[in-house]
């Protein structure tokens, strides 16, 4: 029996990382988690290389996704099920999970609003840097596609880690 793929995507400051980190945490033996990051993200200078167009790096994280997406298969081929987290475009998630001929997948946009996004990413991770417009688009784009596409939304803004844990905790106990 293949095992559960549970997506967490998102821009930053949504929760997706803490909320990935408290599910290995709390669940360390249930699943696998992984996060995107983990392959190291290029420099700006390297991100240009893979640009196309306007968006530099956005080749690049397509590559990446599908890459990841063929590692997440094999794992879920042995019957583990696995948490995947990072900020990656939802049309590439797809293009990815019919790819690597994964059928069954909970895809889930951690968000929340620009208040709480850059009171966590300015106090929080003291990444101010990151708390600016462009990073606001972004997490506006993302809200978009997932409406566009039909999946969920986690708005983590007013609600406690705990409950958040549980609700994707959920999806990877059951074998979809």
């Amino acid at each position: 029996m293949a095992g559960s793929l549970v997506v967490l995507t998102g821009a930053s400051g949504g929760g997706k990382t803490a909320l990935a980190r408290a599910i290995k945490e709390r669940y360390p033996d249930e699943c696998d988690v992984l996060f995107f990051d983990s392959v190291g993200v290029p420099s700006p200078e390297e991100m240009k290389r893979w640009g196309d167009g306007h968006q530099p790096g956005v080749a690049w994280q397509r590559a990446m996704t599908l890459q990841w997406f063929d590692s997440l298969a094999a794992i879920l081929r042995t019957g583990r099920s696995v948490l995947f987290e990072g900020q990656m475009r939802l049309a590439f998630i797809r293009e990815a999970l019919e790819a690597s001929k994964i059928t069954t997948a909970r895809v889930v946009l951690v968000d929340c609003d620009k208040t709480n996004r850059a009171a966590r990413l300015i106090l929080n991770r003291r990444q101010s840097d990151l708390a600016n417009e462009e990073m606001m688009r972004w997490a506006d784009y993302l809200r978009a596609e997932a409406l566009e596409a039909d999946y969920e939304i986690l708005d983590t803004a007013n609600r406690p880690i705990g409950e958040c844990v549980e609700h994707i905790h959920s999806y990877l106990i059951s074998r979809n």
